[in-house]
């Protein structure tokens, strides 16, 4: 009983805190209705609306915190409606019909007109879905019982006693507010006017809500904070003091169950480990990881899925490359060994040149992340580059929920070199560009493109436009590549971006084939890739992805171009950073 009675004095000092001025445009925007029939079931309904969520944010399941979320949409779009039916009372007359039952619905009847108490009650549901007061010790007192030992009838009690203290202050500020509110419309005939102010002020609150003022800015304000009072009441009682938890921030994001680790038996070969399966993996976090070893986006991640590997792999994190080929070359065996080798990769590596695996994920990525739960559970997944604080934070609750022990709690921060640095602040505005005829686009010698046959091509580098490229010189255009059939050939592209990559190979007899590259004429000097010196000169030693340029900032467009010094160079794709 004495906790009960300290949460509601709890829930009373509510009335004080900064977060529950959002609410207050709700509350007054009815102080112009009799209390008992409008006042008192609207502070009802946000009392057991209230109550009720919380209740269930105590239970802690991912499915309440997403149904929470649904219904502040709701919520907010329904408080939107009966803001701007305060705002401007024509508007109903021009919006649809069920709008206008909902917009009427919500505004009320005329004072004058019998009311309803199911119009407040739903208001008031409204403003209990949207209520997230500041967590002071008392809340926090609560909600920390109920996630260590379980929400129960008692924890549904205290929530209600606290959320019936808030409505107890604020239904005495709405008894107030009505009788200024009569004073007002009786001696200065404004009521069309204080109407209209409150549907202002209630527009306003929605827009707090919407935009997380209600737990951002106004938590953290000072003046007004009840967080004294409230811990001198848990001290009276004698129980030790929670870390204060907003109910719309809980401790984890909830991840959802996306079904089970398909199986990986369909790889052709595997690296740095015998053949694993999903069964060998029960008990284990996992990470897979979808990659092929020509893709910069790849290639860029690889310095956080490394240092993932080796920082929690004694925690029981076990990450799985399958290596998905986009090309012919990257399906032989010997090439993927290479790179792994090369990349410094030593986690397990699924040659997956059939695609059995990606099938089996039902996967359409360049890089993919697929995160596995200890149970054999797909828990989340992301695509393409970036989020790597998500993904490391995602890893780190599911060791938690594996029961790990000492799980490091910071985030990693590698600093990727050459191909893997990270890209550029400013995205690129030059795009993937693909010299095999099957895919390329944005071509610019005269005649086009001769498909599958040796032809001379020639390039008037000066003329072409941003993100059009050339050949020039005696090539054949393949499917997926172009390969040089005399010496001395040349690629012309002119690009917007930090980085220009290539993908390129040697001949087809594995002799390496020596190049220059120029940057608007000249030798790159300090812009030079990581795969060229100064004066723009390199070789091509395999079959992979080389970096050409690397400038400071991409704050204008360039021309490259690239010399074969020696014939049977193949290049197939353009990419940027």
């Amino acid at each position: 009983m004495l906790l009960l009675i300290v949460a509601y004095l709890g829930g009373v000092l509510t009335i004080l805190s900064p977060c529950i001025l959002p609410v207050l445009p709700f509350v007054f925007a009815r102080a112009d209705r009799p209390f008992r029939s409008h006042g008192l079931p609207m502070l009802l309904g946000m009392a057991l609306a209230f109550s009720a969520i919380a209740t269930l944010a105590a239970v802690g399941g991912g499915w309440v915190v997403a149904l929470n979320q649904y219904g502040r949409y709701a919520a907010i779009a329904m408080l939107a409606v009966f803001g701007v039916t305060l705002l401007f009372p024509s508007v109903a007359d021009r919006l649809s019909r069920p709008l206008v039952a909902l917009g009427l619905r919500l505004a009320g009847p005329a004072p004058e007109t019998k009311a309803s108490v199911f119009s407040p009650l739903l208001l008031g549901v409204g403003t209990g879905l949207l209520w997230a007061p500041c967590a002071g010790p008392i809340l926090g007192l609560i909600l920390t019982g109920a996630a260590l030992n379980g929400a129960s009838i008692g924890t549904s009690l205290l929530l209600l006693a606290y959320a019936a203290g808030a409505c107890t202050s604020l239904a005495a500020a709405l008894l107030f507010g009505g009788r200024l509110f009569s004073a007002m419309k009786g001696s200065l005939r404004t009521g069309e006017w204080v109407r209209r102010a409150a549907g202002v002020a209630v527009l306003a609150g929605v827009g707090a809500i919407a935009l997380g003022l209600d737990t951002g800015l106004l938590s953290r304000l000072s003046v007004g904070t009840t967080s004294a009072l409230e811990g001198a009441l848990v001290e009276k009682i004698g129980m030790p003091m929670p870390i204060p938890v907003p109910l719309s921030q809980p401790r984890a994001p909830a991840l959802p169950d996306e079904g089970g680790l398909p199986s990986l038996a369909g790889a052709t070969e595997w690296l740095n480990s015998a053949p694993l399966t999903a069964e060998s993996l029960r008990g284990k976090v996992v990470l897979v990881d979808f990659w092929t070893y020509s893709c910069i986006n790849c290639l860029r991640t690889l310095p956080y899925v490394r240092a993932w590997a080796e920082k929690y792999k004694d925690a029981g994190l076990v990450v799985v490359g399958v290596h998905a080929p986009e090309f012919a070359f990257e399906k032989l065996p010997a090439n993927v060994r290479r790179a792994t080798k090369d990349l410094g990769i030593g986690f397990p590596v699924a040659i997956d040149s059939d695609y059995a695996i990606w099938r089996a994920f039902g996967n359409q990525y360049w890089p993919a992340f697929y995160i596995v739960d200890a149970q054999g559970r797909i828990r989340h997944h992301q695509f393409g580059e970036g989020q790597y604080a998500k993904a490391e934070q995602v890893i780190q609750q599911l060791l938690a929920e594996a029961g790990r022990p000492a799980v490091p709690a910071d985030l990693v921060s590698p600093q990727g070199q050459g191909t893997q640095a990270a890209p550029a602040e400013l995205p690129a505005l030059s795009g993937e560009t693909y010299l095999g005829y099957e895919r390329a686009h944005n071509f610019a010698s005269p005649g086009g493109i001769s498909n599958d046959h040796a032809h001379v091509y020639s390039a008037a580098a000066p003329s072409l436009r941003t993100n059009q490229w050339a050949l020039a010189g005696e090539w054949t255009v393949e499917s997926e590549r172009a390969v040089l059939v005399r010496a001395n050939g040349r690629i012309a592209y002119r690009f917007h971006a930090r980085d220009l990559h290539l993908v390129l190979g040697p001949s087809a007899d594995g002799k390496l084939v020596r190049f220059r590259v120029l940057v608007d004429g000249k030798p790159p000097l300090a812009d030079h890739g990581a795969d060229t010196d100064a004066q723009g000169n390199g070789t091509i030693d395999g079959q992979r992805l080389y970096q050409l340029v690397r400038q400071a900032a991409n704050d204008r467009e360039r021309l490259f171009e690239i010399e074969f010094l020696d014939a049977g160079a193949q290049a197939y794709v353009f990419t940027f950073g």
